[in-house]
């Protein structure tokens, strides 16, 4: 999910193809290659499934949560498809809760809909359902002094400062990351973005 308002998402998930298709991202590979094996997976805006999906071939429970209730009929047809078994939830980043402890939090290209001023807390509320060993990882889009704000970029959207991710993490570790540029024509109009990718394990 990037960069889009609900209708939006209702519209383009409606379609009968995967809008962003049906492989996993790199950045799922490499979160499930350093969480623990076997654990509970909530794919904060999983959008169509393809993450969580591939979380739950890879022997995890998975738990996926979007605002777009079509996304997410789509994401249990290919978990259909593909053999395994997802639960999912319709759920804002803002308002939803975890009611239980989990082992993974992953999130690609919906933590910007977090207001600046609620992301501390909201960030702390998902640390403290993480179980010890339990990995966060997380796609942010940061402001860039030679990336301007993309064309299609809605006023419920708000880019991280670089770095910014770290201070809510400064306890855990980091198991890596790195900041990104990239290319993207969502909206129609080709633009760039400037991005930060980065794991963090609970002690």
């Amino acid at each position: 999910m990037v960069s889009m308002e609900y209708d939006e998402l209702q519209e383009r998930y409606g379609r009968e193809d995967f809008y962003w298709g049906t492989e996993p991202n790199d950045f799922a590979r490499r979160a499930a290659d350093h969480a623990p094996k076997n654990g509970t997976v909530v794919d904060i805006g999983a959008g169509e499934g393809r993450d969580a999906v591939y979380f739950a071939e890879r022997g995890f429970d998975v738990v996926a949560v979007d605002i777009a209730s079509n996304g997410l009929e789509k994401a249990e047809r290919l978990a259909d498809e593909r053999g395994v078994e997802i639960r999912t939830r319709v759920g804002d980043i803002n308002t939803f809760e975890l009611h239980d402890s989990v082992d993974v939090i992953y999130s690609i290209g919906t933590i910007q809909y977090l207001h600046p001023n609620g992301r501390r807390e909201r960030f702390e509320q998902l640390r403290r359902r993480t179980n010890g060993g339990g990995i966060h990882a997380l796609f942010a889009f940061v402001s860039h002094p030679e990336v301007p704000l993309a064309p299609d970029w809605s006023e419920n959207e708000h880019r991280y400062e670089q770095g910014e991710l770290d201070s809510y993490y400064s306890d855990w570790v980091r198991l890596g990351g790195e900041t990104i540029v990239f290319e993207d024509d969502s909206g129609g109009e080709p633009h760039r973005h400037a991005a930060e990718q980065a794991l963090y394990r609970k002690p």
